[in-house]
């Protein structure tokens, strides 16, 4: 993996995985339910155990999400969300909490934003980097560069189906952690998380990996310790966003710490 002696978010990992059993990565969307409470919760997560906080932009066609996240993007567009919402969502968070926080974003905001000033403006407002669903490697050329010039992460998505060759390619562009999708569908809480994901994890480790996180399907304390009995980090989204939706900031700042007693070493 590209390293930089600034990477929090892969700190932020290894400090975990050496006082606990790995680390624990929270996803909310910014501007659900509207601006104001996106922060608030984002904040509850740290306070509550999440390590690293992991905030959507909402995007009109997110084809990787499931419906509870579809849902809570498609409410936060109606209700007004812009791009520039995600930098000031990331400013106030990072202003409150002591987490790096990555944006996760498909691809096409970024280029209409423009590359560098996005990558500029996400700097200035506190972020670690970027988590880039729809961007392979050899298509990222440009965020390659950006990210190098400003030392963001860039965090590459992983899958059970992907070629060694996408997998070493994964790991060697990836900086934070790569990203290993668990099942081969979109995101969403399920019973059992997929055991592709132990092998996917061991085939990215043969490919040279030092930091893999793995998500999709996680909605228990007992899925997040069984993931780290083999990954660095368990990535926790729609269990998050649908106690956000049905509870607001207090259920999911609760929902938050029973999901961080996975993360504890067994005495």
């Amino acid at each position: 993996m590209s390293q930089v002696a600034t990477s929090r978010v892969e700190a932020a990992i290894a400090r975990r995985n050496a006082d606990a059993k790995g680390a624990l990565v929270g996803y909310l969307p910014a501007g659900f339910p509207n601006l104001e409470a996106s922060i608030d919760a984002a904040v509850a997560l740290a306070e509550n155990g999440v390590d690293i906080i992991e905030l959507g932009l909402p995007y009109s066609d997110p084809v990787m999400d499931g419906p509870v996240i579809q849902q809570a993007t498609q409410t936060a567009l109606a209700g007004g969300f812009r791009l520039r919402d995600g930098f000031t969502a990331v400013r106030e968070i990072t202003a409150r909490a002591d987490v790096p926080v990555l944006l996760m974003t498909y691809w096409n905001p970024v280029l209409q934003y423009g590359v560098d000033r996005f990558a500029d403006d996400l700097v200035a407002a506190g972020g670690a980097g970027l988590i880039t669903p729809d961007l392979i490697p050899d298509e990222g050329a440009a965020w390659i560069a950006a990210s190098e010039r400003t030392g963001l992460d860039r965090v590459f998505l992983a899958a059970p189906s992907s070629t060694d060759a996408r997998l070493r390619q994964a790991v060697e562009t990836s900086r934070g952690f790569v990203y290993a999708v668990s099942t081969m569908g979109i995101t969403g809480a399920r019973a059992d998380v997929d055991t592709a994901a132990r092998m996917l994890v061991k085939r990215l480790r043969d490919a040279g990996a030092t930091s893999t996180c793995v998500g999709l399907g996680i909605s228990s304390a007992a899925q997040v310790s069984e993931v780290l009995d083999y990954a660095d980090g368990a990535i926790v989204g729609s269990a998050l966003v649908k106690a956000l939706a049905e509870g607001g900031v207090d259920l999911v700042g609760e929902v938050a710490a029973a999901l961080a007693d996975g993360t504890r070493k067994a005495k």
